[in-house]
């Protein structure tokens, strides 16, 4: 078994122990590469099926592609998509202008926790990575959070070889992260191997091109000639910038994510 069947296997298997141990579970969908990733392994755990809906929390500023493309895989796919957002904050004018993190906690954190208790789910999967980000660093592969969607992130259960704490108290839900231990370049290599289909703004168009994607207020392209998925995987073996280095959100404050995070931030 080379490195990217291992990695599988294993999210596999998370998966699957997310399914039989919890109650109620949703797919966070944010169309990017890893949720992506995420949707790839999801069909492959459940033998093409996925029995549980996917979510896409929309702050109604996304970069307008994404949408088209979301629409487009669920109609091809046949899945089940739940679309959630904060209306009311929408309505007051909430936007980027308000400031990044305010924004980011009205139509992300509060839209999430709000989705989550308004369909009543008892675990959520996430595509998070430990390498993306750090506060994502601190992060167990099933993770707690309260009856007010909150994360104690001082106070984390160990997971040695294998063994998931599942049993948690009645009015918290859990956060599933299959993919934890992968890296973005594991991504790649995987959406390489398995010739997975993404969106094309990954792919760059006049020299530059998405590294992450977000909110188009929020989120920059970076230089790039990489037009294919081997081109990709050439360029993250030789860059020393961060992947998140054209989110806004996260230069303007050093802490940024940990404290959305903390409050129920995905």
């Amino acid at each position: 078994m080379n490195h990217l069947q291992s990695l599988e296997a294993h999210s596999v298997f998370i998966l699957r122990e997310a399914y039989a141990k919890l109650g109620r579970l949703g797919l966070l969908w944010s169309i990017g590469k890893d949720s992506t990733v995420l949707l790839w392994l999801a069909k492959k755990a459940f033998f093409g099926h996925c029995p549980f809906p996917f979510i896409h929390v929309d702050t109604s500023y996304k970069i307008p592609e994404m949408i088209v493309y979301r629409d487009k895989v669920v109609a091809d796919l046949g899945l089940e998509l739940i679309v959630h957002q904060n209306k009311e904050a929408l309505a007051a004018g909430m936007s980027p202008g308000n400031g990044r993190l305010v924004c980011c906690k009205a139509l992300k954190t509060d839209a999430l926790n709000s989705m989550t208790k308004t369909h009543g789910f008892d675990g959520l999967i996430v595509g998070v990575r430990r390498d993306e980000e750090g506060s994502r660093s601190k992060e167990r592969v099933f993770s707690e959070r309260n009856s007010s969607d909150e994360w104690d992130y001082t106070n984390q259960p160990p997971e040695l070889w294998g063994q998931f704490k599942t049993d948690f108290p009645k009015g918290h839900h859990v956060r599933v992260h299959p993919l934890l231990q992968w890296s973005e370049i594991d991504i790649w290599r995987y959406i390489d191997a398995e010739k997975i289909p993404v969106i094309d703004l990954y792919f760059a168009k006049d020299g530059r091109r998405y590294r992450s994607l977000g909110c188009a207020p929020c989120t920059g392209r970076i230089r790039s000639e990489a037009t294919t998925v081997p081109q990709i995987i050439e360029e993250l073996s030789a860059t020393t910038v961060s992947e998140r280095a054209g989110r806004a959100q996260d230069q303007e404050d050093a802490y940024a994510m940990q404290k959305l995070r903390k409050d129920g931030y995905m």
